[in-house]
């Protein structure tokens, strides 16, 4: 089927219910989504501040409590005021040995104030009993203890690198005094790497948990060179180290600040906040431990971090997919069944009477719209065939009168046209065709072409003994009409030629008026049509060697073969409106040849414009052809005239007369 069709329309448009309930849907969901991680992230944050904090405080307080015993120890105060004593530092070191069995790094450290010795034992250091070097303020890696001499505290936390001992640790320096006069600081020291290793270092993706003071100095980090060594116990710190130095935005930077002062007032609460940190964005859990002095920060990257285990996304999505897919296969089940399927029947029925087929039946056991609409169609079918065959009875009583009414027109125009041809059997008659050329010979030639089979020109020939008089008339009409009326004018010529001075070519013409005139009348019928008559008469006197010409609206040319020229008839024609006035015009006749023509043949349309044929160009054409015989200049004439006209149709009846100087025997006069 195609996609046009019914069917694909159908799952379209259930498609597109799908996605317009899908989409909202889908978009639904996403935020809800979004909702959901976003609070699982505050609780996985929250949770994993929580963990790192319960997971940092519990050994780093008791590391804490061990040293506070080791410094607040009577053995260890008796021996600081008395360091030189061997007994009281023999005591001192086996007691010492004790806490450091303690310790978690098996460490530990004790300065004297007073003569600023520096004890150190650890399993990597060995143990002694003298100090291992002399502290001195001109000496920065020393810096850390005369910044802790001069602090108000009990304690403080520390990381420092000691270049000596060629260790990096988190050192707990405990101030030790004597009657409120500080004389010793103690403490251990945790291995800042194994330190990091097992409270800050993970392997879950996108989180980074680090350690700052109240300052923001980093005291513990996963970057080891983001750390502010010594921070810790003089209280300042570069601030390429801080945790502010990993802010964008300034707004960043007052929104932590805030979070760290709201976490020290409320000491068990865990305050969360969104950070850019390192370009980053981040779900921050931040947490402070009064005991150490610390905040805990724990940064989570919700792009990266797995808050929400997404492999169960994927079966949700392919489940609703396949339900998707299951809905559309379902759907478009039923509508192949209960819709398509009766509709390509109604197809294939309409299909068939267009065809013809009207006989084509439909089932319609259905009670549904469907049903009803087979009915219906099978009544329109049946309504349909009844007009068929009532239509084909008509049409074929119709046919057979029309072909009834064929016969008769044909029938009658067979009639009409074998009276038409037998008309111009009768017309061609009157033409003296055989009397000019038995006199002239080769010295005249005529171009009668009516525009149907009979038409409205003649032409004529009087034999005067060394005289003769020829012309051309054209009537006006074409057809039977023109027909007719040339028998009207070829009358009315030949009784003025009969009764008048047949050498008066310019009397003949004003008599034939006269007689036009009487026998159409002056009725109004008559004037209401044409039934005028142009006309052009040549007495030829060979004795004389003169050509007399008179004309009503037919001019005379004549060509010596060097120019051409022409003599002008009268400007009305015969039985006009007005009466005309006609004079006989004299010319020589030796050794020159004439052509008398109707109106046909110069106004004959042609070419692209469809303009007539003209008299310059019908000059240009008897002077071109005027060294042939007359019958070799007559066919050229045809053919001009025929690649003049091409496929115009002939306008009006063309007669052409031409005729030169001859010598030929005298004989009677001839009309018909």
């Amino acid at each position: 089927m195609a996609f046009s069709g019914l069917r694909a329309r159908s799952l379209l448009a259930l498609l597109l219910t799908c996605l317009l309930v899908l989409l909202p849907a889908a978009v639904l969901g996403w935020l809800v989504l979004q909702s959901i991680h976003q609070h699982f992230a505050e609780g996985y944050v929250t949770n994993l501040n929580q963990l790192s904090r319960e997971r940092i405080f519990a050994p780093i307080s008791r590391e804490q409590a061990l040293s506070n015993r080791l410094a607040h120890s009577e053995v260890t105060r008796q021996w600081l005021l008395a360091e030189d004593d061997e007994s009281k530092r023999q005591m001192f070191f086996r007691e010492a040995e004790g806490f450091r069995q303690d310790f978690r790094d098996r460490a530990y450290f004790i300065t004297n104030v007073a003569s600023q010795h520096y004890y150190f034992n650890s399993d990597e250091a060995g143990l002694d009993t003298r100090p291992r070097y002399r502290l001195s303020a001109d000496n920065p890696d020393d810096s850390w203890f005369f910044s802790t001499r001069e602090s108000t505290t009990d304690f403080n936390i520390n990381v420092d690198r000691n270049p000596m001992l060629n260790t990096t640790r988190l050192w707990f320096n405990i101030l030790i005094r004597d009657r409120g006069e500080l004389i010793g600081i103690a403490g251990s020291g945790v291995d800042l790497s194994n330190f990091i290793s097992d409270f800050i270092a993970n392997d879950m993706a996108g989180v980074s948990p680090m350690i700052i003071d109240r300052q923001g100095a980093i005291q513990a980090h996963q970057d080891a060179s983001l750390i502010a060594l010594n921070s810790g116990a003089d209280g300042s710190a570069d601030p390429s180290s801080q945790i502010f130095s990993l802010l964008d935005d300034p707004q960043d930077d007052a929104a932590l600040r805030q979070a760290m002062q709201q976490a020290e007032q409320l000491a068990d609460s865990t305050q969360l906040l969104r950070l850019n940190l390192q370009g980053r964005d981040h779900l921050v859990a931040l947490g402070f431990i009064p005991a150490l002095g610390w905040h805990l920060v724990t940064a989570v990257d919700l792009t990266t971090a797995e808050i929400i285990d997404a492999r169960w996304l994927w079966p949700l999505i392919g489940l609703i997919v396949g339900l998707a897919l299951a809905l559309l296969l379902l759907f478009s089940l039923g509508t192949e069944r209960l819709l398509l399927r009766p509709l390509r029947q109604l197809r294939q029925s309409a299909q068939a009477l267009s065809d013809g087929n009207y006989s084509v039946q439909l089932p319609v056991a259905r009670d549904d719209e469907l049903g009803e609409l087979s009915r219906s169609f099978g009544v329109m079918a049946e309504r349909i065939r009844e007009n068929a065959r009532e239509l084909e009875n008509r049409v074929q009583v119709r046919t057979e009168e029309l072909q009834q009414a064929n016969r008769t027109m044909a029938e009658a125009q067979r009639k009409i046209a074998d009276s038409i041809s037998y008309a111009s059997l009768i017309q061609r008659t009157i033409l003296p065709t055989r009397e000019m050329y038995n006199c002239l010979h080769d010295n005249c030639a005529v171009l009668w072409r009516p525009r149907d089979v009979v038409g409205g020109d003649f032409y004529l020939f009087y034999d005067l003994g060394d005289r003769y008089l020829i012309g051309v008339a054209d009537c006006a009409g074409h057809g039977v009409p023109g027909a007719l009326m040339t028998m009207l004018g070829h009358a009315a010529l030949d009784q003025a030629v009969r009764d008048g001075d047949p050498c008066n070519p310019a009397g003949i013409l004003q008599q034939a008026d006269l007689i036009l005139r009487h026998m159409l009348g002056e009725s109004a019928a008559t004037r209401s049509v044409a039934t005028s008559m142009d006309a052009g008469l040549v007495l030829v006197d060979r004795q004389r060697g003169q050509v007399t010409f008179a004309g009503a609206r037919i001019d005379l040319y004549v060509s010596d073969g060097q120019q051409v020229s022409r003599l002008t008839g009268g400007l009305r024609a015969l039985a006009d409106k007005r009466r005309g006035k006609y004079q006989n015009i004299t010319t020589e006749l030796a050794g020159r040849s004439f052509y008398l023509c109707t109106d046909g043949f110069l106004d004959q349309a042609g070419g692209e414009q469809g303009f007539g044929f003209g008299n310059s160009r019908f000059e240009q054409m008897l002077l071109s052809h005027a060294h042939l015989p007359l019958s070799e200049q007559l066919a050229a004439f045809n053919r001009t005239l025929a690649q003049h006209q091409g496929q115009h149709p002939q306008r009006d009846d063309i007669t052409m007369l031409c005729f030169r100087d001859n010598h030929c025997a005298t004989g009677a006069s001839s009309d018909a």
